[in-house]
């Protein structure tokens, strides 16, 4: 599938490993580095003759008109493409595209990275999230014996839906019920004994409060089950490479889904992981679920993505994710970030347990709601990160720049 990838100007070796995707020589990379001007996209899965298709009437000057082109060299990538330009010029390239269906893919993945868009809306359980507008919050509310941070904590149905009422009131916009611990070793739980845990909290919440509930499943037979007591959002910590069935199974309800990046799986994911392109790879597989999501009939505004910080991969793995969360616009879907109390943040802090790393979650969310890099994040202190979100995203909207400004 196409995709297309910001090349931030604020990070010279990010181009210069889209040069040697291209399989350009060293001097034709140093070269290029330093004539390249304005935004940068490199452009993968695409065809080679792209650039043929679209200026085939367009002399040397007339090009000047669009983005410069920059084509790859290798056989095995021969549809990547580096262009660089304008934004007034890539707004040329994308109307140029869009007037045939053959090139209409280009378009779509230039106007994602470039975020030419209208932002989407989702509804969702009555609710009307639009992206773009605040940081959304979705609390955690557990109900395992074994999950890294709380497990145990709320041994039965009761517990966790006072919990989960208890969020929502602390201003909780989704709750996110998981009856199967997914930390690095954890070992798989029987569907039955999954749908035991989170049946009766989600209807115990749906009978309390009117916050859509999300279920953090992989299990079609647990997703059939808790979309039926009313449950609104299927979170998927495999992204849909795990059951075949469970698109389906979201699509048939009208549900939505959130598709998470993880390599390998729980009990082994924290074994070495490693990776040639990161973010490459992420997007690749999260590429693949919506791809699942799309055929089994879920419209794409009801699919939101998760990088999947602490899943399968290293601390530095995770900060660069973090750090180019804009990179997943790309794909062009929502984003959703869950790096609360996790393990990465203990290690940043001097080996500070779970229950210690409520300043340093806080420090996380602030720092990717100030970068607009995600639009939910998940998170176990409600109150907490709300009021970190708040100071953060109104810092991010901050226009009082004086008259000069129009403010």
């Amino acid at each position: 599938m196409m995709r297309a990838r910001l090349i931030s100007r604020d990070r010279p070796d990010d181009l210069m490993v889209a040069l040697r995707r291209l399989n350009l020589s060293v001097r034709s990379c140093q070269q290029l580095t330093r004539e390249l001007g304005h935004a940068q996209v490199l452009v993968t899965g695409g065809r080679p003759s792209y650039e043929e298709e679209l200026l085939p009437e367009y002399g040397t000057r007339e090009r000047e008109q669009f983005p410069t082109w920059v084509s790859g060299k290798a056989s095995d990538r021969a549809g990547d493409a580096l262009l660089s330009g304008s934004r007034k010029q890539f707004e040329r390239l994308i109307a140029l595209a869009r007037r045939s269906p053959r090139t209409d893919a280009l378009a779509r993945a230039l106007e994602a990275v470039l975020e030419l868009q209208v932002t989407p809306v989702l509804e969702l359980g009555g609710r009307r999230f639009e992206w773009g507008t605040r940081t959304y919050v979705m609390g955690v509310v557990n109900v395992t014996p074994d999950s890294f941070s709380d497990g145990g904590r709320f041994p039965d149905a009761a517990s966790a839906v006072e919990h989960g009422v208890a969020l929502a009131e602390a201003g909780a916009d989704i709750l996110d019920v998981g009856g199967e611990s997914t930390r690095p070793g954890s070992l798989p739980v029987p569907a039955e004994e999954e749908l035991a845990r989170v049946l009766q909290v989600v209807e115990g919440l749906r009978a309390r409060t009117s916050v859509p509930i999300s279920v953090d499943t992989m299990k079609a037979s647990v997703a059939t089950e808790v979309l039926k007591a009313g449950a609104h959002l299927i979170n998927d910590v495999t992204g849909f490479h795990f059951d075949p069935t469970l698109p389906g199974v979201v699509a048939a309800a009208g549900a939505a889904c959130c598709l998470m990046h993880t390599q390998g799986m729980p009990r082994t994911m924290q074994q070495t992981p490693h990776y040639e392109d990161v973010m490459g790879e992420v997007m690749d597989y999260l590429e693949q679920g919506v791809l699942q999501a799309l055929l089994a009939g879920i419209p794409r505004e009801r699919i939101l993505l998760d990088p999947g910080i602490g899943f399968g991969k290293t601390l530095e793995h995770n900060l660069f994710l973090l750090r180019r969360l804009e990179e997943l616009r790309g794909l062009g879907q929502p984003l959703l970030v869950g790096t609360s109390r996790k393990s990465f943040l203990g290690k940043l802090t001097g080996g500070r347990g779970p229950s210690e790393r409520l300043a340093a979650t806080l420090g996380s969310v602030a720092a990717m709601a100030v970068m607009g890099g995600a639009d939910v994040v998940r998170v176990h202190d409600v109150t907490e990160a709300r009021d970190a979100l708040a100071v953060a995203d109104a810092i991010r909207h901050a226009r009082g720049g004086g008259d000069l400004y129009g403010a």
